[in-house]
């Protein structure tokens, strides 16, 4: 063997080495989008959603923090749209929903605006997000001719890093320009962070005089506890609705819904949820006491659960969907104390990642979750498969039909605490070594 050149070979190395830093140093902050593994649990495609009349969608590529991809997108609204919205009680909420909960309710007869982007949540980020926040709906209402109140914003991804509005305010000319009814997929993929696919659901109601149309789409994979909202979803009708009465609606069905899923137990800095009514319906406008108000009301709260389920299937790293329903508690708070317990335990999850059927971890959840509960009064069920029942595990149990139910991709858990008429249902995932993947490395 000939003499290896060591000089040459460092200096070869150092050269390889510079040419790296060059290119780092070109797009400094910007990770390149990641392939991404579509969740087991996804829906086959992005469902067809209704157009709704009043509302249209653009999306740019912005490069806040991903290259090569849609980060920001648009949506106008027409004048006349009443908005409702919940929010994250955070207490490190992110200034994009301190500015949107100052804004919600004002009465205006002009039109609106929402703008997202994805990559950087602007939360944590003192006065230098307040002034983000100012410029970018800023940028909004000069271009859309719009009151500077009625341009919502909402921004997610890491928390702690400034958001480089001027990537954005430089995209309001392209996304005015883009903006069309039929863009709502578009608008869906934009707002996506470790989402494997993009949220949507509908609904069509009759009110009194014609149709009414919902339409809503949502993000959100991980940092899933919500607390009076969720995530980013952003919900639309073509109803006629007084503003109160849409956020009267809005608020009454978000603990039934997005309130009722976690996927790892830690509530967003940045979670919003917008509901906007066009009023352009043909339909009268609506009364929460008639039959098309409660008939609006309820597909409303269709569209609310569907979306939220879509985040939970698509928690991150999640391979089982997992619905947790508890009966018989005292109270409805405590069923929701025992169910939201065991659908954040991390000891329920990875045993349901395993495909374990470890009851024993469900009976340390209830114990642990702070409701009234007698242990002689519990009983468990994997489906309908009784497990345990009167504090001891039925005779009738056989560990090999708890390890065959365990193998399906969704499952229920069903706990009967035997103490009163409080019920709540809720939705979650397993956890699996993927969460961690995922999670271990997100700002690398």
């Amino acid at each position: 063997m000939g003499k290896t050149d060591w000089k040459a070979e460092a200096k070869a190395l150092k050269k390889k080495v510079a040419k790296l830093k060059a290119q780092a140093k070109a797009a400094p902050e910007a990770a390149v989008t990641p392939a991404k593994m579509v969740s087991p649990l996804a829906p086959e495609a992005f469902p067809a959603l209704p157009v709704i009349g009043g509302v249209e969608f653009a999306a740019a590529e912005a490069g806040v923090r991903y290259r090569n991809r849609k980060d920001v997108m648009l949506i106008r609204l027409a004048p006349g749209t009443t908005m409702a919205g919940v929010f994250t009680r955070s207490s490190t909420r992110a200034a994009c929903v301190l500015d949107c909960q100052a804004k919600i309710g004002k009465p205006s007869e002009a039109g609106a605006a929402i703008i997202v982007n994805s990559g950087n949540s602007n939360a944590f980020t003192g006065a230098v997000g307040v002034e983000a926040v100012t410029a970018v709906t800023g940028g909004v209402a000069e271009a859309l001719g719009l009151p500077s109140d009625r341009v919502f914003s909402s921004s997610t991804g890491v928390i702690g890093e400034p958001l480089p509005h001027d990537r954005i305010t430089a995209k309001i000319p392209d996304l005015v320009a883009g903006l069309a009814e039929d863009a709502i997929e578009m608008a869906a993929r934009a707002m996506m962070t470790t989402d494997t696919f993009p949220k949507g659901a509908s609904a069509v109601v009759q009110g009194d005089g014609g149709e009414i149309r919902i339409a809503g789409i949502a993000k959100g994979s991980g940092m899933i506890a919500p607390d009076m909202a969720t995530m980013l979803v952003y919900i639309f009708t073509d109803a006629k609705i007084a503003q109160p009465l849409l956020q009267k609606m809005l608020s009454r069905q978000v603990e039934a819904t997005f309130n009722a899923i976690t996927v790892d137990s830690d509530t967003s800095t940045s979670d919003a949820l917008l509901l906007a009514a066009t009023g352009t319906s043909p339909a009268a406008e609506l009364n929460g006491r008639t039959k098309p108000g409660r008939e609006f009301e309820a597909a409303l709260a269709r569209v609310m659960l569907d979306l939220a389920q879509q985040v939970v299937r698509d928690g991150e790293g999640a391979t089982k969907f997992v619905e947790v329903r508890v009966t018989g508690a005292a109270t409805v708070e405590d069923a929701h104390k025992v169910a939201m317990a065991i659908a954040n335990s991390p000891l329920v999850k990875t045993a349901i990642a395993g495909e374990d059927p470890n009851w024993g971890r469900i009976v340390m959840a209830v114990g642990k979750s702070g409701a009234a509960a007698d242990r002689d009064r519990l009983s468990i069920r994997f489906g309908d498969i009784l497990v345990a029942a009167n504090g001891w595990r039925s005779p009738d149990y056989r560990e090999e039909d708890g390890a065959a139910y365990m193998k399906r991709s969704e499952l229920v858990i069903a706990v009967d605490l035997g103490l009163g008429a409080g019920t709540r249902t809720v939705w979650t995932c397993d956890l699996t070594h993927r969460y961690i993947d995922i999670n271990a490395d997100y700002r690398s």
